[in-house]
């Protein structure tokens, strides 16, 4: 039983079934039935039957089902990282100690925000009016979330939207909808009604698209590639929805001539190597000043070579595999192209062995890329940085933004001055001085450019899920106005 709708699992009504397999070793993991366009039209009714009662209850209520939610998800936690890490070939180490608390600390967070929607003061504008400003809830929400992070990406979409009264129909990638359905369950547990979150598995074309394209569906949200980001877009169009997309990235990470080296070589490492490097704001593009650039990549090969790869049940092992054997293929292909205009440092193969029944890939460092080139202005979503050096300032921030991506960025250097001007012409949703990819749920995250549109996370993320209504009142009591001249000159007696 592969459908959350409604408060409870039940079977999809295609009767399709598919495996969802461990990218370490391609051993199963669990089978999954597929959802279909009727099951689409059951999980939009049972989620629009549920706005009224959920969309008029207070926000205390909806706080104090948040707060249980956070406790029940906690005492599970071990089971949640498990899970999760078997589904996306996650390390357990980064499933137990980034993945699953920090999606605990977002529903805490969300506990609290649920009760603090705020608006405009209440005031007189015109002289005879008194106006306020409502903030309310949009209705039903469509969610499409991705492979790479599928708890903490089901916690984003889920949370913000139901916090401020909506209720939401969630397809997560059919890679990894495990943990999605298990969110789901729990939420459910915690006394949030059935009918708010409800929970879809299935391909893009069978459950994807009509769920884009639903009548009842009111707003949609969507993080993934740019190129499906655009067909989202082109399905909000034709019944002009809301959207709130957040897609691809290439983070820049500057290291200015006064950095300090070591942290920014192992902000470099971590950076580009976390989740194995498929995370849209991981650190792709390493533009460092040449009087540093070979310090730069000879430190980070050094640490690359010490990082270890394994099986993802093992606390020791830092790197996992990618998601799929296409997908290492492909990142494998765009490594050996940039081989012939650039210099592979380290890495760019996979390695054999006991890791030959996974999809594994070494860290890549590739040294001396040119600009223009493949490695540099495509989204390679794995294990790899690309390095070059610059001699300005104003070279730096020029290649910096020289991307159709602005999602996330990093600069590196002592000098506040440079900082500040460096954060202010970076043209990217997040800038991180001397870090890099660190994220707290008081925070917005998003991007710009093609990049997308919209705020995950902190209070901010409310914008994209409530209406603001501006509510006036009349004050004098007077049948006659100044302004009804303007209609008509003779009203009578």
């Amino acid at each position: 039983m592969s459908q959350f709708i409604n408060g409870t699992l039940s079977h999809s009504s295609s009767g399709n079934t598919a495996v969802v397999r461990d990218p370490s070793n391609g051993e199963a993991v669990s089978t999954v039935s597929y959802a279909d366009s009727g099951d689409v039209d059951r999980a939009v009714a049972a989620a629009k039957a549920a706005f009224p009662g959920w969309s008029s209850a207070t926000p205390a209520e909806r706080s104090g089902a948040l707060t249980t939610f956070a406790t029940l998800l906690e005492s599970r936690a071990e089971e949640i990282a498990q899970l999760e890490s078997r589904q996306a070939g996650k390390p357990i180490r980064l499933a137990r100690e980034f993945d699953v608390p920090g999606t605990i600390d977002n529903v805490a967070f969300f506990s609290g925000a649920a009760r603090n929607l705020e608006g405009k003061a209440t005031g007189e504008y015109s002289g005879s009016h008194t106006s306020s400003i409502r903030r309310e809830a949009i209705g039903v929400i469509g969610s499409i979330s991705p492979w790479n992070y599928p708890l903490q990406m089901a916690g984003w979409k889920i949370l913000p939207a139901i916090a401020a009264g909506n209720t939401i129909v969630l397809k997560p990638s059919e890679l990894t909808p495990l943990t999605s359905l298990l969110f789901a369950e729990i939420a459910t547990e915690a006394g949030i009604p059935p009918g708010v979150v409800n929970v879809l598995t299935g391909t893009g074309s069978e459950v994807g698209a009509p769920l884009l394209q639903h009548p009842d569906v009111d707003m949609l949200s969507f993080t993934g590639s740019t190129r499906v980001g655009k067909t989202v877009l082109e399905a909000a169009a034709t019944s002009a929805k809301r959207v709130h997309l957040e897609l691809g990235g290439k983070a820049p990470f500057v290291v200015f001539d006064d950095a300090d080296l070591e942290a920014a070589i192992h902000g470099a490492v971590a950076g580009s190597l976390i989740n194995t490097g498929q995370d849209c704001t991981a650190a792709t593009r390493a533009i460092v000043h040449r009087s540093l650039y070979r310090d730069f990549v000879d430190g980070v090969a050094e640490l690359y070579r010490k990082v270890v790869l394994g099986a993802t049940s093992v606390d020791d092992t830092d790197l996992g595999p990618l998601i799929s054997r296409n997908h290492r293929d492909h990142v494998a292909a765009m490594v050996e192209r940039a081989r012939r205009e650039a210099r592979v440092v380290t890495g760019g193969r996979s390695p054999g062995g006991a890791l030959a029944s996974g999809f594994y890939y070494e860290p890549t460092l590739i040294a001396d890329a040119d600009p223009n080139s493949e490695i540099v202005r495509e989204e390679v979503f794995g294990p790899v940085l690309a390095a070059m050096a610059f001699d300005s300032d104003d070279e730096a921030i020029r290649l910096a933004n020289d991307t159709p991506y602005g999602l996330a960025a990093s600069v590196w250097t002592r000098d506040l001055y440079r900082a500040l001007n460096a954060t202010q012409q970076v043209r990217s949703g997040c800038v991180w001085v001397n870090d890099h990819i660190s994220i707290i749920s008081e925070m917005p995250h998003g991007g710009m450019k093609q990049s997308g549109f919209g705020k995950d996370m902190s209070t901010y993320s409310f914008d994209e899920y409530t209406i603001v209504k501006h509510v006036m009142y009349d004050r004098t009591g007077t049948a006659r106005r100044d302004w009804h001249r303007t209609i008509f000159r003779n009203p009578g007696n």
